[in-house]
């Protein structure tokens, strides 16, 4: 599979880890292939599943895309769904929605929207599939909360990071028209 920086599924919508002391999920741990890097190209990190996913180095330096992610959220994410993917009154919180929701299912939620009206719920999530500045970066969005829901990474803008690849600044250029 080739990639140009951003996953296929992405795309196509609009557009080894080291170990880390932190409280794991109870229903998720590091080892687990949903979450576990088994590959890492240009910067970006994924599953055997080939789905992405982030990486933190002992140090605490997190992956580009975790810290973009972290920055990409709070520019768009955070004013319905709380900051640092806690949730809100008005939203759900999606650092959880992040381990329990699949890839796909995010990218399409986030693409297309969706509305839940019912005798006990009503919720509404707009579509972001022609924003730019979401789809552009879908990936480290999710990869930031599924290390939110983690716990992999605290509250707060991320202290350390890696280097943004070529590949990944190449990438963000084209996707945004530059």
């Amino acid at each position: 599979m080739i990639r140009q920086g951003f996953s296929l599924v992405a795309l196509a919508a609009g557009l080894m880890t080291a170990p880390v002391a932190w409280a794991e999920d109870k229903t998720h741990s590091m080892d687990d292939p949903n979450i576990a890097v088994s590959y890492a190209e240009d910067g970006r990190y994924y599953t055997a599943d080939d789905v992405p996913t982030f990486n933190i180095a002992e140090d605490g330096s997190v992956d580009w895309l975790t810290f973009s992610g972290f920055r990409r959220y709070h520019s768009e994410c955070h004013v319905c769904h709380g900051p640092d993917g806690e949730g809100s009154t008005y939203a759900p919180a999606l650092k959880k929605s992040a381990l329990t929701m699949d890839y796909y299912d995010f990218v399409d939620t986030a693409t297309n929207g969706r509305q839940k009206v019912g005798a006990s719920e009503n919720s509404v999530m707009p579509a972001f599939g022609t924003n730019l500045n979401v789809m552009c970066y879908l990936d480290d969005i999710y990869v930031y909360l599924k290390a939110r829901g983690m716990d992999a990474i605290p509250r707060g803008r991320p202290a350390k990071k890696e280097a943004k690849s070529d590949a990944i600044r190449d990438a963000e250029n084209a996707c945004m028209g530059l």
